[in-house]
């Protein structure tokens, strides 16, 4: 007993630790700003609703649309040169952007500063991919799990800092904040990730049709890429108009960056509790099955979102939607990594990110479209909607999977 407990840590365990860690402090650091990115907008000039709804949307998207495009490029390079080299450029790069949003003077620099986040990020999908590459096969999925932990743990906590602290030092302070804790995580990575990784030298890396030639099923990944949008799209439609929805329903009352992070929270906190005891039961009478039970759940539960008329009626329906939301990301992330080989890996994180930053910039837009023409509720029909098309395509897609491998991989 007493030899084991003084055994050497494993430099993939170590490594595996030390990087829920550096996710966890990011997703409090990228989530913190979420609650209050609309309210902070309008205090950077004289908006209608209409106005103040666009430009939060561009906000919100900017910095999405522009990490769809560079992610693979991020991915191939993390795959010739390193994952850890990534993951400090983008932790070194995000952290500075964040200290500039504090000290805007318009909505336009803002915005610009957000689209530069979007071009530096891959933080956690380049953490993912080092963890996912060096792990054991027969720990993979054990190591998956604790990461996933850490992102969703800091993503539902940032929400909640957030809203409070705009709500006490204000929102450029907090901006300031958020790059000083993306720092931290940097510095934690460079010393204390020690990566085992053998560079490819001048080896030209692999096409993405090469890469993907290398999946057993390239189709089935597809599919679980615009899955990944989709649920994106709907989760990210509410973003934009989430404070300003909120503040409509406190009356403009006060404290309503806090209640917003609060509304932005919750869905973390259901996905959290529930994703263990939902992906049991996913392995024991059908991932796929229970996905699309995810999606039917929550196409009920957005309607009658569309019909509160106070914040905790709110806060209680988006704790559902949480609950939706474990039956469906996470088993797909899992699929990625049982799918992809030791050599694409990182390449399919980063496609799964693309896909995931497409849904962020696409979820924005439409939000703020449909919220002009429908006002904000119309977003939650909408979002219903969404949801219903995508279970419909993600059934039909890994039943024909089935088909062709007998339904060894779902």
């Amino acid at each position: 007993m007493k030899s084991r407990l003084l055994k050497p840590m494993p430099t993939w365990q170590k490594n595996m630790y030390l990087l829920w860690v550096g996710v966890f402090i990011a997703g409090v650091g990228l989530s913190m700003v979420t609650p209050f990115l609309a309210l902070y907008i309008g205090t950077l000039g004289t908006f209608t609703k209409s106005q103040l709804s666009f430009y939060s949307s561009l906000a919100f998207s900017g910095s999405y649309f522009v990490m769809a495009i560079v992610s693979p490029l991020w991915g191939r390079l993390a795959d010739t040169k390193g994952r850890k080299k990534m993951i400090i450029r983008a932790g070194l790069g995000m952290s500075i952007v964040f200290f500039l949003m504090g000290l805007v003077n318009n909505v336009w620099q803002l915005i610009a500063l957000r689209v530069l986040q979007g071009a530096l990020g891959g933080f956690t999908s380049n953490s993912n991919a080092l963890v996912a590459s060096e792990t054991p096969a027969e720990q993979s999925g054990y190591s998956m799990g604790i990461m996933m932990t850490g992102m969703t743990s800091g993503t539902l906590l940032g929400p909640l800092f957030g809203g409070l602290l705009a709500d006490t030092i204000g929102y450029r302070v907090t901006f300031m904040l958020t790059g000083s804790l993306l720092m931290l995580a940097t510095l934690l990575v460079i010393f204390g990730v020690h990566e085992v990784f053998k560079p490819t030298g001048h080896v030209e890396p692999l096409s993405r049709s090469a890469a993907f030639a290398k999946l057993a099923h390239p189709k089935m990944m597809w599919g679980f890429f615009l899955t990944t949008m989709l649920v994106m799209v709907v989760n990210q439609s509410i973003n934009p108009i989430l404070a300003l929805f909120v503040q409509e329903l406190n009356h403009n009352g006060q404290n309503t960056a806090f209640w917003a992070g609060i509304v932005a929270a919750v869905p973390g906190i259901a996905t959290l509790l529930f994703a263990p005891t939902l992906g049991r039961l996913g392995d024991r009478y059908g991932t796929a099955r229970m996905v699309s039970l995810g999606f039917l759940f929550a196409s009920l539960v957005f309607l009658p979102m569309s019909l509160v008329q106070t914040i905790s009626q709110l806060i209680i329906l988006r704790f559902l939607i949480g609950i939706s939301d474990a039956t469906m990301l996470p088993a797909i992330q899992s699929l990625i990594t049982k799918e992809a080989p030791h050599g694409v890996v990182s390449r399919m994180f980063a496609y799964n990110q693309s896909f995931q930053s497409l849904g962020s910039v696409f979820g924005p837009l439409l939000g703020a479209l449909t919220a002009h023409y429908l006002d904000y509720r119309g977003v939650f029909v909408m979002s219903a909607l969404l949801m219903v098309l995508n279970g419909l395509w993600f059934w039909y897609n890994t039943r024909t999977m089935r088909e062709s491998d007998g339904g060894q991989s779902i």
